[in-house]
């Protein structure tokens, strides 16, 4: 397992291997110890092609997430939302795959989000606090002043995901 620093502050990118044989194959995920975070809450979401997740966020309870594709393909986002940030503002983005074996880890103080790009996409997301509905947000996915390109012009967005605030609305 390696783990590339990237310019955002603590933001990590964890390369990992499958290990093949007639069964099939292993991967590690997640070794706590070498990211240096415990993660109490672990889900999974599967995400059809061109389904966008995101961008959320948790105010009072942030949550740091350790992303990781177990099958299909997707590309990640996270925005700095972090006010005391050289990057605040900035996004970070990466192809993530059941074949590349990436993962990344994103801190606390972040949006995140993805979209699905094969026809099924299973994700696990591992965090580093519990989920609060109350605490919820998340930034419009297509906000001009991100200057994300998604590489799509209609996503399959849930209702919430489009009525999302803009950045400048929220910080």
């Amino acid at each position: 397992m390696k783990i590339i620093k990237t310019k955002f502050k603590g933001l990590l990118i964890i390369e990992s291997k499958n290990y093949y044989d007639k069964r099939g194959y292993f991967r590690e995920l997640l070794i706590e110890k070498k990211i240096k975070q415990k993660f109490p809450f672990k889900v999974m979401s599967l995400s059809k092609k061109n389904v966008l997740r995101g961008l959320h966020f948790q105010i009072k309870t942030p949550q740091g997430k350790f992303i990781s594709v177990l099958k299909g393909k997707i590309l990640d986002v996270a925005v700095d939302i972090r006010k005391n940030s050289k990057t605040f503002g900035k996004h970070f983005k990466i192809i993530l795959s059941e074949k590349n074996c990436r993962s990344v880890y994103i801190p606390p103080g972040f949006a995140h989000g993805f979209l699905g790009l094969q026809k099924n996409n299973l994700i696990s997301y591992s965090c580093t606090n519990y989920r609060n509905k109350n605490n919820e947000r998340g930034l419009l996915w297509n906000d001009k002043n991100l200057k994300i390109y998604w590489g799509i012009n209609k996503p399959i967005l849930s209702k919430k995901d489009n009525d999302n605030a803009k950045f400048k609305d929220l910080f």
